[in-house]
This record gives structure tokens, sequence and C-alpha cells, in this order.
């Protein structure tokens, strides 16, 4: 098993700045891949960005490419989501998971994310 705990969210103003951090525990050795997905109010979650766990390559959506950077901390075992330029649309709860085995299939419990002036 693995356990994902999120933290970083926040208030901020439109044009600003977060950084969200994921911290995993338990069977690291069996992650191949982390990720950010993001859920707003009455919408489907949707992925914004994943990183290879062992060469760090990464991926991502359209909407936040050149604006939001996915990176990891191999010692710490913890990946990152640095989030540049904010806009109201990035407002959504935002969830660390891990991919295992070719599926995303462990959950962070969320954190919010709230761009508004």
């Amino acid at each position: 098993q693995v356990q994902l705990v999120e933290s970083g969210g926040g208030l901020v103003q439109p044009g600003g700045s977060l950084r969200l951090s994921c911290a995993a525990s338990g069977s690291i050795f069996s992650i191949n891949f982390m990720g950010w997905f993001r859920q707003a109010p009455g919408k489907e979650r949707e992925f914004v960005a994943s990183i290879n766990w062992s060469n760090s390559v990464t991926t991502y959506a359209v909407s936040v490419k050149g604006r939001f950077t996915i990176s990891r901390d191999n010692a710490k075992n913890t990946a990152y989501l640095q989030m540049n330029g904010l806009e109201p649309e990035d407002t959504a709860v935002y969830y660390c998971a891990c991919a295992r085995a070719g599926s995303w299939n462990c959950w962070g419990q969320g954190t919010q994310v709230t761009v508004s002036s």
C-alpha cells in the first residue's frame, strides 16, 4: 500500500503562485508515476501533470503547460506541483496520485486551491 498526503493549497489572487507537495509513504518501490489531478465544482476530475518516478520525464495537460511544473525529490519521497500564473479557472480540489502496474490506483485526500481576487 502507498499513502499520499498533500499540502500547500490555499487562496491566491489571479496571477499568483502556489506550490503543492505530496509526501508518499509505504510501498514506495511499487510507484511508476506520480501525478496531479484536479476537480472543479460540477466537473469531472481531470489530469494535470505527471512525472516518471525513475527518470523524471514529465507530461502536462495543455491547459497548464508553461505555467505549472511537476518535480520530485526521491530522497524525501515527495512530489511537487509549482503553479505560476494562476487563473480563476484553476480553482479546484487538487489530488495527488500514484500509478502502479499501469493504472492510477492510489490517491491523496485532496487540497483546495482557490484563485480569486
